[in-house]
């Protein structure tokens, strides 16, 4: 089993940046050492220099759509080592580009709960039996997702005033919720205008993905989320190109990219937990499908243009979404974490745009190719 050190790097370990340099030391095992930067090391095994380089744990996306194995390779050679499937089918796909070596780690939701007749069963193909029918089915679902090795469950919340019958109703939820918790599972709500943030606000689930364009988050909303510690992963990067698809603009009093842009604003100022996600997607019947891999690089951008600090940012993709997903074993670098890694030219913490300057990528320890 190949040795490999990083000698003389800059570490942001998930949470900051290390002050000095230091020497990174890990094997397909995981990280074996972390130590301050010596002249006095031994030359075993593969050594990298990385001077004027910043080593950050692998990037996770907490929110990205499969279409075929392929993909994997798109989201790796971008330094993302973890990505969180918010809606694949069928199982054998799912199956497919799970625990493949040197690649990026998957987990997935299957399949989302909806209402009947909603677009991922009329559109997306999704089996019928995602349905849910009301709250009496929702232990029926969650049991179906079990069966299928699902991660966490994934809903489809609606304004009922735009779809009607479509939409789940907030007790159907809520039970999908309770349902979920019963065998330790989390739960991710779509949800893309007001109306639907507070539906998943009142149900109680664990994460609220995307924001509204419609209007902003209220500051009774956000202060309920962080009272009832209620996470959110904006897909900054889905909610402006869609914007952008439909013709909204980015400034004014009506719908629009801006609405967005102070909900994410607003959601930090109250405290709540926020991951990058992307929505990275190949779906034909979206408005709007940000680029597999690199559209993290664009999301990392776009927090810190509503105001995270660069350092914010690169916990959102590391730490925050580890945490989110009970990932202990990553989202840091630290002795004892799975190695994965990112190598980057310059420093992120200055300047976000670095992450992008791709020196070397390892998914558990593995070079990338």
């Amino acid at each position: 089993m190949t040795t490999t050190t990083i000698t003389t790097v800059r570490v942001f370990d998930g949470t900051a940046m290390l002050e000095g340099s230091f020497d990174v030391t890990f094997t397909e095992q995981g990280i074996s050492a972390v130590t301050p930067s010596t002249e006095e090391r031994g030359e075993s095994g593969t050594i990298i220099d990385g001077t004027g380089k910043t080593l950050l744990p692998g990037l996770i996306d907490a929110h990205v759509h499969f279409d075929s194995y392929a993909d994997l390779g798109e989201f790796t050679r971008w330094g993302l080592t973890t990505v969180l499937d918010m809606g694949t089918h069928p199982k054998s796909l799912v199956d497919s580009i799970r625990n493949q070596r040197g690649l990026t780690d998957v987990r997935s939701s299957g399949s989302p709960a909806s209402g009947p007749g909603s677009n991922q069963t009329t559109k997306g193909g999704f089996a019928l039996s995602t349905v849910v029918t009301g709250p009496d089915d929702a232990s029926r679902f969650v049991a179906d997702r079990v069966a299928e090795e699902s991660d966490y469950i994934k809903i489809i919340i609606e304004d009922p005033a735009s779809v009607g019958d479509v939409a789940l109703s907030v007790d159907t939820i809520a039970a999908i919720v309770q349902a979920a918790h019963a065998v330790g599972l989390q739960t991710v709500a779509h949800a893309s205008s007001t109306a639907a943030f507070q539906l998943g606000i009142d149900a109680g689930v664990g994460i609220l993905t995307h924001v509204p364009l419609n209007g902003p988050v209220t500051s009774e909303m956000t202060a309920s989320m962080a009272a009832g510690s209620i996470r959110s992963i904006p897909t900054l990067t889905m909610m402006k190109g869609t914007a952008s698809a439909v013709g909204l603009p980015d400034s004014g009093d009506g719908p629009g990219y801006q609405n967005a842009s102070a909900s994410v604003a607003a959601m930090r100022a109250a405290g709540v937990m926020i991951a990058a996600g992307t929505d990275a997607n190949r779906a034909p019947f979206v408005p709007f499908s940000p680029v597999l891999g690199e559209s993290m690089h664009d999301e990392l951008q776009l927090l810190v243009d509503v105001g995270l600090s660069p350092t914010e940012a690169l916990r959102s993709a590391t730490s925050t979404a580890a945490a989110l997903f009970g990932l202990e074993d990553r989202g840091s670098v630290r002795e004892g974490s799975r190695a994965d890694l990112l190598l980057v030219i310059g420093d992120p913490t200055a300047d976000i745009a670095a992450t992008r300057n791709i020196d070397q990528v390892w998914a558990a320890g593995i070079p990338a190719s």
